[in-house]
């Protein structure tokens, strides 16, 4: 019997009759995977740009958070065809990829996350989990369906190039960067800062007119509310790590050492 795959995330955004809420997976751990798996949010980003996970354990993740009622996001280490093809070939439906600075980079991404003759992704999903070792019916004709792809816009390059790289067909969203953006803004470390809020709201204005959704990552609360309040379609909170780290340092703050 055909097995079916999820919804990718690109349906659920169309769906929603409100932002989606997420948090990061940067941990690596299939344990801490699946608690947040269970936690009623929307949506989890796997991280393999700033974590330890290869692919081995991203496969792992994939398969635990799998047993959940929410939609992964993986985000690749870079736009790089053979990285995404990778990702693609161990079950990732929805992909993120980071630092895309303009039009022609999201083109490039775009081919190699399709398979010939739209792109250049290679043909081995008899061997992979993205088709279920071929159980899936008919995926090298209907990849297209089953995966998403957002970008993500995290320079003043990008934020220049913003309508450019939403326009661009295949991209099916666009992810904003506040750290990283005011890093290239010479604001390292201060991403709520104005300028950069600025700089966010523009970008949102930019890919809202072509029609994509936009999505940005914000663990202030107050800032998170502002971008909601602004039209993000779907948004990062949290991350597993942060948790852990404040929810301990709070446990130590409670229960002091004795000095």
């Amino acid at each position: 019997m055909p097995l079916r795959l999820d919804p990718a995330f690109r349906e659920r955004l169309a769906e929603a009759a409100r932002p989606l809420i997420g948090m990061w997976v940067t941990s690596g751990s299939p344990v801490v995977a699946e608690i947040c798996a269970g936690s009623g949010l929307d949506w989890l980003l796997v991280d393999t740009e700033h974590s330890p996970a290869g692919l081995e354990t991203v496969q792992s993740l994939l398969q635990t958070i799998a047993a959940y009622p929410i939609t992964p996001v993986v985000r690749a280490p870079s736009g790089d065809a053979v990285a995404l093809k990778q990702l693609l070939d161990l079950g990732a439906q929805n992909l993120l990829v980071p630092m895309v600075d303009s039009a022609a980079e999201a083109e490039a991404v775009v081919r190699a996350v399709r398979y010939p003759p739209r792109g250049v992704r290679g043909v081995g999903s008899a061997l992979s989990r993205s088709a279920r070792w071929n159980r899936v019916e008919d995926y090298l004709a209907k990849a297209g369906e089953f995966t998403s792809l957002f970008v993500q816009i995290e320079s003043t390059a990008g934020v220049a190039a913003a309508a450019e790289i939403a326009a661009v067909d295949g991209v099916d969203g666009v992810f904003v960067g506040p750290s990283d953006l005011a890093a290239s803004m010479g604001l390292l470390g201060k991403q709520t800062h104005t300028d950069v809020t600025a700089a966010v709201l523009s970008t949102f204005e930019a890919v809202r007119a072509q029609g994509k959704p936009v999505g940005v990552n914000a663990f202030d609360p107050a800032q998170a509310q502002r971008y909601l309040d602004a039209g993000a379609s779907f948004i990062l909170v949290g991350a597993d790590v942060t948790l852990l780290a404040q929810g301990s340092e709070a446990l130590a703050r409670r229960h002091p050492p004795d000095s």
